[in-house]
């Protein structure tokens, strides 16, 4: 499954129309978020996305998790939101 890592900074416009053509493409994805700014784009990037896929027919779900990932040498805790058509 395609990763995408979300920050704070990130444009959910632009995680957005990368996640919709990773879901046209290969069907599903995962997004990667820490800190609850990057969590907000994480999430507005799925709403804006749905938008985008809703014309072919496509209804997306999301899933929350946790998730364990290394940084620098450094285990963090990361949220992840898997993204799957219903």
């Amino acid at each position: 499954m395609e990763i995408l890592k979300v920050s704070a900074k990130s444009n959910p416009n632009s995680v957005a129309g990368a996640l919709a053509g990773v879901l046209r493409e290969r069907g599903g994805a995962e997004i990667q978020a820490i800190g609850a700014g990057a969590i907000n784009q994480a999430v507005k990037a799925v709403a804006i996305a749905r938008g985008f896929v809703a014309p072919s027919g496509m209804d997306l779900i999301c899933i929350p998790a946790f998730t364990d990932i290394k940084i620098d040498g450094e285990d963090r805790t990361a949220i992840k939101l898997i993204i799957e058509p219903r």
